[in-house]
């Protein structure tokens, strides 16, 4: 069943920083002769410097003599200051005319904004509704934690109910019920007591899901709101794929060999190759349809595996979500 390795492309993103190169330009006066021929032009260089300056004041007195005499007595000349007027009537209706205009349209933004905010389900409540997802907290003995879990996950935008995955070998004390409840802050809590202890119980189909994401996180790992939040935009992106925080890879045994052995790599082996091919439930999203799938349609021999080892119910769930799709899951980074 598990026959083929998947080859993950990893986007890199590479931040250019652009910078502007600013090329400062000389802006000079150009003295030029009004004589002609050659004699004048090899004269230049025998001037000096209070002969060039005083060229240079006779051609900008002529220049600006020219210009009042194209212009008329109605225009002043150039070099000459034009002292400060105050505004007319009309500028000053086109002024208001102006910041009439400016505040119509910033209104009209801000009505635009307030509309999108109100069509983005996620904005308009922090359950999220049906276009939110569920937390499934798989929790063992652990009660600190399993408080501090449902008290982050409820209160995150988006997350329609906190789920607790219950397989201790008594059900949960009241009090502990009461305390857990009470630490959530908008979503609903609810637990499923099973009475098998099993790693499997995770993936149990769990009844009256409003939503069709799976959020399956372990009790001592807390993922900040809006990491969450993106990796579920990322997930409604590609919802038959799983999309997660914690990458691992597996290898086979032996490439020369013709048996489908295969080696479990970790976290080091991710880091030095830069490629993975599963992703572990411990802290991922996933369509709730695979519940069923894992449960009621993959083989028994995998389920019996992994309750009498207590171990590999992630790397279960990861191939069957490979196996079923035909692509590579997900990672999600920065977490």
């Amino acid at each position: 069943m598990y026959n083929s390795m998947y080859s993950v492309v990893r986007t890199i993103h590479n931040h250019h920083h652009l910078s502007s190169i600013w090329k400062g330009k000389q802006l000079g006066v150009l003295l030029r002769l009004s004589s002609t021929g050659t004699g004048a032009r090899a004269n230049q260089s025998s001037l000096s410097a209070p002969m060039l300056l005083g060229v240079a004041k006779l051609q900008l007195q002529a220049t600006a003599a020219a210009a009042f005499r194209r212009n008329g007595t109605r225009r002043r000349p150039l070099l000459v200051p034009v002292p400060a007027r105050h505004p007319s009537g009309a500028s000053a209706g086109r002024f208001a005319a102006c910041f009439v205009a400016c505040l119509l349209a910033l209104a009209a933004a801000t009505v635009l904004a307030l509309t999108l905010r109100r069509l983005d389900p996620d904005a308009a409540s922090p359950r999220g509704g049906g276009g939110g997802y569920v937390v499934v907290v798989n929790t063992w003995k652990r009660y600190g934690l399993l408080r501090r879990a449902v008290a982050h996950y409820s209160g995150c935008a988006g997350v329609d109910a906190v789920h607790v995955v219950w397989s201790e070998p008594r059900e949960p004390p009241e009090a502990l019920r009461r305390s857990v409840l009470n630490c959530s802050s908008a979503a609903e809590v609810r637990f499923e007591v099973n009475r098998e202890d099993s790693l499997n119980n995770r993936f149990r189909p769990i009844q009256g899901l409003r939503t069709d994401a799976v959020f399956s996180v372990d009790d001592d790992l807390i993922v900040p709101c809006a990491t969450l939040r993106f990796a579920f935009s990322v997930w409604r992106s590609a919802p038959s794929a799983m999309v997660g925080f914690v990458p691992r890879m597996h290898w086979l045994a032996d490439p020369r060999s013709n048996t489908e052995e295969f080696r479990y790599a970790s976290w080091w082996s991710v880091w030095r190759t830069g490629t993975y091919s599963m992703i572990l439930s411990k802290a991922s999203f996933f369509h709730k349809k695979y519940l069923d799938l894992y449960t009621n349609h993959m083989l028994p021999s995998i389920r019996d595996y992994v309750t009498e080892n207590r171990n590999c119910e992630d790397i279960a769930i990861s191939f069957l979500v490979a196996n079923v799709t035909g692509a590579p899951p997900i990672w999600v980074q920065d977490y």
